[in-house]
Formats: C-alpha cells, sequence, structure tokens
C-alpha cells in the first residue's frame, strides 16, 4: 500500500519551517527542504533555513548539499530528494517535505519532461539579443513561440525564460507540449498535501520585518557583510547571488544603491515573490488548506489533528 508523504506548502514567511519541526516531533518524521537557495552552503543570513539547533533537533535532508558556485538544477533536487524520502520511509518515519520553490516540488511530485540537450549557441545568442534589446524581450519572444509557457513564467527570470525558448527552437515544438511528455511521477506515496495561507497584511508585515533584519549587523552579521565575503571567494557570478536579498546586497557592494534601498527593493521583492508562490500553490491538486500561520498554536493544533485523522485511514499504512 501506498506510504504517507507530507507536503507543506505556503509562501515565504507563512511559518513552515516552525510548523514542519512540530509536525516532524509529533509524528516521528523527517524533514526535506523544498527550496532552491537552501541546498547552497555559506548562504545564511539571505536564507530562511532552519537554525543549526533545529536542524539538530529534527534530521532535515537537501539543506547545505552544494557550494556557491555549484548549479543545481530542479532535475537535481528531484533525484536527491526521492533518495531522501525513500530513505525516510526505509526506516519507518514519515518523510515531511516544506518549502516555497515551486518548480522544485513539481519536479520531485510530477517528474521532469526529457528536454533537449542545453546549447551554448543558442544561450549566448538569447543573453546577447536580451542585452541589447532590453527588458522583456526574451519574455515576448516566449510569447510568440509558447504563449502558454510565457504565462507560467515571470517577466524577469532570464534563467527560465532562455531554458524555455531553448526547448522551444531545439525542441522545435512548444515546451508546454514537451512538459506534457515523458514524465516521470513520484509513485508509491499517498500524497497529503497542506497549505497556509495566512491573511495578507499580515504576511506582508512578517516578510518586511524578515528582509530587514537579514540586512542588520546584529542578525549573524549581516547580509552585507556576507556577500563581500561570498564574492571575495567566489567572484560575482555564481546564479545563487542572483537570489533575493544577495541581490540588493551586491548592489549596494557595487554602489548602485543605499542599504536603505537594498532592504526596501529586497521586501517588495520577497512580496512579489509570495503573491507568485500562492499562484503556483493554488494550482497543486488535492491540497487542505488552513487560513493562517504555521507558528500559531491553533492553526498548528488543527494541522496535527487533521493530519493524524489521514494517518490513521486504512490505506496510509506502509506497504
Amino acid at each position: 500500500m501506498d506510504r504517507p508523504l507530507v507536503v507543506l506548502l505556503g509562501p515565504t514567511a507563512s511559518g513552515k519551517t516552525a510548523l514542519s519541526l512540530n509536525l516532524a516531533r509529533h509524528f516521528n518524521g523527517e524533514i526535506v527542504s523544498c527550496d532552491s537557495v537552501a541546498v547552497y552552503r555559506e548562504m545564511e543570513n539571505g536564507t530562511a533555513k532552519p537554525t543549526l539547533a533545529e536542524r539538530q533537533s529534527v534530521p532535515h535532508h537537501l539543506i547545505d548539499i552544494y557550494a556557491p558556485d555549484e548549479h543545481s538544477t530542479a532535475g537535481d533536487y528531484s533525484r536527491l530528494a526521492r533518495e531522501a524520502i525513500a530513505d525516510i520511509t526505509s526506516r519507518g518515519r514519515l518523510p515531511v517535505v516544506t518549502g516555497g520553490t515551486g518548480l522544485y516540488l513539481r519536479a520531485l511530485l510530477d517528474g521532469l519532461f526529457a528536454g533537449p540537450q542545453r546549447s551554448v549557441e543558442i544561450r549566448f545568442r538569447l543573453q546577447h539579443s536580451a542585452e541589447r534589446r532590453g527588458a522583456g524581450w526574451l519574455h515576448r519572444l516566449l510569447m510568440r513561440l509558447d504563449a502558454k509557457a510565457a504565462q507560467r513564467i515571470h517577466a524577469n527570470d532570464t534563467p527560465k525564460l532562455i531554458r524555455a525558448i531553448e526547448v522551444c527552437l531545439a525542441g522545435r515544438e512548444p515546451i508546454t507540449e514537451a512538459w506534457q511528455a515523458g514524465r516521470d511521477p513520484l509513485t508509491g506515496y499517498r500524497i497529503l498535501r497542506i497549505g497556509l495561507n495566512p491573511p495578507r497584511r499580515q504576511l506582508y508585515e512578517r516578510i518586511n520585518t524578515r528582509a530587514a533584519q537579514m540586512f542588520s549587523a546584529e542578525f549573524s552579521g549581516g547580509l552585507i557583510e556576507e556577500t563581500r565575503s561570498l564574492v571575495a571567494r567566489y567572484g560575482d557570478a555564481p546564479r545563487a547571488f542572483d537570489s533575493l536579498g544577495y541581490r540588493q546586497a551586491r548592489a549596494v557592494l557595487r554602489g548602485e544603491l543605499s542599504l536603505s534601498d537594498a532592504i526596501s527593493h529586497a521586501q517588495q521583492g520577497h512580496r512579489n515573490y509570495a503573491k507568485r508562490q500562492l499562484t503556483w500553490f493554488r494550482k497543486e491538486p488535492d491540497v487542505h488548506w488552513f487560513q493562517g500561520f504555521g507558528d500559531n498554536l491553533l492553526i498548528a493544533g488543527q494541522i496535527m489533528e487533521w493530519l493524524a485523522s489521514e494517518l490513521e485511514a486504512p490505506d496510509s499504512s506502509p506497504a
């Protein structure tokens, strides 16, 4: 019979970390992170990684597994996460997947299409044309090639836009058609999806506070100094350094933004990201949504009660 797999969804700052820890402790579980930035070592201040003490209290997987200059893909994540989940269940424990990277979650649960290999030539031409033609050109090009794909990719997400256009050109078919072919969905598990949808105003207040704290020197030395150290060690090129917070910190170091402007831009970026996360996660099937924060004791209690009833269902017993 299918084994239970808990998937915790929600926007940034919605209390997923606190809830995942409570669920793992209560239901004999281990946590599998689903975050495209938490996979990188040495990137601490600009991420929402669990603290070292939290990681020691409950086993965590797929945190700090790459150096910042190493390339991590959704496919890499899917493979490693599936291995971690299989290992957790083999030891009779409950896997709890939590994080905010929708593409990584889709790769884990639904699988990825076998698209054409990366083309250095196509990528160079696209990057060069984008620099010459200005912001928005890549998104307009993808809209002509595959309007459905363009609607799912943010206009400023250059890496995803380039990959989507590359697949359309190299594969000679819209990427949305390629997405539907050759997927390898996760099987053997009964997926229990829990969604957090806190009040928007309170969520934005939390996001603003967290973004400001990241830049504070009192917060583990501050994001500016951490970024300065990372750039000194790895250079300015790693794609990981373009993530929210680090992008603004690099702009401060280059003299392009003041500290106050960087904080404001990071806050706005995280609020926009939260909107996109909720839009993405609402497309997930069979999500049991809770209208509050995961670190709210009342909400956490409701979730634990719901999850306990689901785990007690006959078809949730391990095979």
